[in-house]
């Protein structure tokens, strides 16, 4: 019975050289479980490419993890609208550009100057060689003036 339940190889097969002669009876086992393995590697590899239905009681219960944790669901991205007529912030310059639109030598000038650069009064203010410097200028007609000045030299683009 012992001989029934072995694995009869050729008579012409050789094991490779320097394999011992004895472990031969062994290379036919070697044989089954390597098919045995391929086997099972090839049944998982299909089960892992079927998934279960979505309205079964596993899949709703039961959302994938990892450590206990859900894993992230990634949502396909969908194109946002664009908002409408956002306005860019606008630069300084830009700003003071603005600013010439009110009458000039008006109280409304100088607020509009001054929600730029914050008036920071200075009794011993230097000239100014920047507009920025113009808010150290204590006097209001005198800012009006250092504001004026720069924001007229500002070229158009």
């Amino acid at each position: 019975m012992s001989q029934a339940s072995t694995l009869v190889l050729p008579r012409d097969f050789q094991c490779a050289p320097g394999y011992p002669a004895r472990l031969k009876p062994f290379v036919g086992l070697q044989l089954a479980l390597l098919a045995l393995v391929l086997v099972v590697y090839s049944a998982a590899a299909l089960a892992q490419g079927t998934a279960p239905s979505p309205g079964t009681a596993r899949a709703a219960s039961n959302p994938p993890s990892f450590g206990g944790k859900p894993l992230v669901q990634v949502k396909p991205r969908t194109v946002a609208a664009k908002p409408k007529a956002t306005p860019k912030p606008q630069s300084p310059a830009e700003k003071l550009r603005a600013c010439l639109e009110i009458e000039d030598g008006s109280k409304g000038r100088l607020d509009c100057y001054d929600a730029i650069f914050p008036p920071k009064p200075n009794p011993k203010a230097p000239e100014a060689k920047a507009v920025a410097d113009c808010r150290f200028t204590k006097e209001e007609d005198e800012r009006l003036t250092c504001f004026n000045g720069f924001a007229e030299r500002i070229p158009k683009f």
